[in-house]
């Protein structure tokens, strides 16, 4: 059996012996004597050629270990990090994680939470790939022309670019969808085929089926071609379909269609959040009244649906305090208008930041999708770590 080339970086000689104690308890790794160099640690890393671990901890040197961090997640893909702390701090654990590290554990270690974290990151990569915490984000308007699927497709190029996680984009548009359009994709299979083989579908056959955006970990479900195939969706079909994915992807990312039938329901009943788009003129707004009292009636909690300004401007006659008073809501996110910029990706086919990813516009993406990202991933550290802050 071929071992795993195990790299461990710590300034501490008692967690180092800690360590090499439990390490060698496995019969798969092999440690490799590292100096503390950040250089020489990544060149040691980088020279080798199969699956490696590193398992860094960084109770001190905590700004240079996470650049270091960072530099092996995007220069050696196949080495699997495991980030330490003797002080776990939630914000902590999201730069760690935002860096790149794969698992985290607190110090001092315990035994069994340390096996469990080296046990998860050397299985196969299709056992670690599944993911039974993925959340499902549907963008919505009940009205056209907000910039919804702009919306929709920068934000899943964003979060599969920034969370390196499998992230599935998927057009409930039916009738007229244009996320093909905007990333400039020619898909050989349509949501149609998948709901009509769901009994069939497995990680090996989504994979290979929707239609992956370049090399990144986006994966792509385009609208039916022919109207008439939309007709025989059923919403249930819908549920079971999310249902199915969720054994795969990271993320959901649903471009909803701007209406209330049976199968748009679905997508928003079984959506974890809810980005309601809507732009800073009163007939829009007055769109979004209606949407947020339906979703009353709906059931839905008021934490589900978030407010997302697209187009917004400092000056606009209508203001930021004028929509959160009519609406009786916070936003939770302003998207800059920048026609140009928008218009420039829409017509190339590609996401705004490959056009410029300097522009107003793409760092909102880009932060939208961090802080969407940082804040389910805190929701759930918080309550994994909340004793051990407590302590």
């Amino acid at each position: 059996m071929r071992k795993i080339s195990t790299v461990i970086l710590t300034d501490e000689f008692s967690t180092a012996e800690v360590l090499k104690l439990f390490l060698g308890e496995f019969d798969n790794l092999n440690i490799i004597e590292a100096a503390h160099s950040p250089s020489e640690i990544l060149e040691s890393i980088s020279g080798i050629e199969e699956k490696a671990l590193f398992i860094v901890d960084l109770s001190d040197r905590t700004s240079e270990k996470l650049d270091l961090i960072l530099n092996v997640s995007k220069n050696c893909p196949d080495c699997k990090i495991l980030a330490m702390s003797d002080n776990p701090s939630v914000d902590l654990i999201i730069k760690v994680m935002r860096a790149g590290a794969n698992e985290f554990i607190p110090i001092p270690l315990i035994k069994g939470e340390f096996f469990e974290g080296v046990n998860k990151l050397i299985r196969e990569d299709s056992e670690v790939r599944k993911n039974n915490k993925c959340k499902i984000i549907s963008v919505f308007s009940n009205k056209g022309g907000i910039g919804k699927t702009s919306l929709a497709a920068n934000l899943a190029v964003e979060l599969a670019k920034n969370t390196k996680e499998n992230v599935a984009l998927i057009d409930l548009n039916f009738q007229m969808g244009d996320i093909t359009t905007f990333l400039n994709l020619k898909p050989s299979f349509n949501i149609s085929y998948m709901l009509e083989n769901l009994d069939k579908i497995n990680e090996t056959f989504l994979l290979s089926t929707l239609e992956r955006y370049k090399n990144s970990s986006l994966y792509v479900l385009a609208d039916p071609p022919y109207f008439k195939q939309a007709d025989n969706i059923k919403p249930k079909q819908i549920s079971k379909l999310f249902d199915t994915l969720k054994e795969t992807f990271s993320y959901i990312i649903v471009d909803a269609e701007s209406s209330f039938d049976g199968k748009n329901i679905a997508a928003l009943d079984n959506s974890d959040i809810v980005l309601l788009v809507s732009v800073a003129n009163l007939p829009a707004l007055r769109n979004t009244q209606r949407c947020l009292e339906l979703f009353d009636k709906l059931g839905y909690d008021r934490n589900k649906t978030k407010i997302v300004i697209n187009r917004y401007m400092e000056n606009d006659e209508i203001k930021e305090s004028d929509i959160e008073t009519l609406l009786s809501k916070d936003i939770y996110w302003k998207v800059p208008n920048n026609y140009f910029a928008i218009m420039s990706a829409i017509n190339k086919g590609v996401p705004v930041s490959d056009m410029n990813a300097s522009t107003n516009v793409a760092q909102s993406y880009k932060d939208l999708a961090y802080h969407i990202s940082d804040s389910l991933f805190r929701q759930n550290m918080v309550k994994k770590f909340e004793n051990i802050l407590n302590n």
